[in-house]
């Protein structure tokens, strides 16, 4: 019996072809030093997770503590980290964009009155540090004051940006270019997000306040919409890079001429 069993084994294993025979091998070999690695590895992480502090090297390969990418894995989740990384890279950016923008001029449309290209220096480091448009600073300032910087309206707003005393914080002095600027700067950026990124009603929101947005234009006040007709169409030639504006002379003729000859005196121009 025992003859006969051994007898077709050796038939099966003649029928079977060459290279399933190395294959076979192979795969043993294979696996024994998969098992025999596995079990290394396993032995060597032991030997880490019980006092390995630094770098090992093994076969020319260097192996890290276990607890580095485990201490890596829980400070990439945490969303502090990602914070923190994040307000590094804005505030070095900003950083950045001030120093480039602020060393010299802004590009201003040549058109702009010589009043305020006066400011076009300080109107690049505005720019820069509050985020906003140069061009966009320099229509607000060209309708509001024309560079004048101690102007102060019939209603109270006051110097380059004609910004109101409700804007300001107690004891500021609100005829000082920069904090002139930074006042008006914020109050521009918080009508730029609340018409939603579009300049015309950004625009009508600094002249009339955030109420004109839900209204339709038609109901606005005669000053808002001039307001929004100068002020679109002298931005609009302004980033057009255009040399003369249209709408420039329109408000010009309007009334803007006898403000800007006031700046320039204040300013010896």
């Amino acid at each position: 019996m025992n003859r006969l069993c051994h007898a077709r084994h050796r038939i099966r294993a003649a029928k079977l072809p060459a290279w399933a025979t190395r294959c076979g091998r192979a795969a043993r070999r294979y696996g024994t030093k998969l098992a025999n690695g596995t079990l290394r590895f396993l032995r060597f992480s032991l030997a880490q997770i019980r006092g390995g502090r630094g770098l090992i090297k093994r076969g020319g390969v260097y192996y890290v503590p276990l607890w580095l990418p485990i201490a890596l894995a829980l400070l990439l989740a945490s969303s502090v980290f990602w914070a923190d990384i994040a307000g590094a890279a804005y505030h070095g950016a900003k950083s950045a964009i001030h120093l480039l923008r602020g060393r010299g001029d802004a590009e201003l449309a040549p058109f702009f009155a010589p009043a305020v290209q006066h400011w076009s220096r300080k109107i690049g480091e505005w720019s820069a540090l509050h985020e906003v448009d140069p061009n966009l600073l320099a229509t607000v300032m060209q309708i509001e004051s024309c560079g004048h910087p101690t102007v102060i309206s019939n209603a109270g707003a006051q110097g380059l940006f004609q910004v109101m005393p409700f804007h300001f914080a107690e004891g500021e002095n609100m005829l000082d270019p920069d904090t002139n600027a930074r006042r008006g700067s914020a109050f521009l950026k918080q009508c730029h997000q609340a018409a939603g990124g579009v300049i015309g009603l950004t625009l009508a929101c600094y002249n009339g306040g955030g109420s004109v947005l839900s209204q339709p234009r038609e109901n606005w006040s005669r000053e808002t919409q001039r307001y929004y007709r100068w002020g679109v169409g002298i931005y609009s030639d302004a980033i057009a890079g255009r040399a003369a504006s249209e709408t420039f002379d329109q408000w010009l003729a309007a009334g803007g001429r006898r403000l800007c000859n006031s700046a320039a005196s204040e300013l010896g121009l």
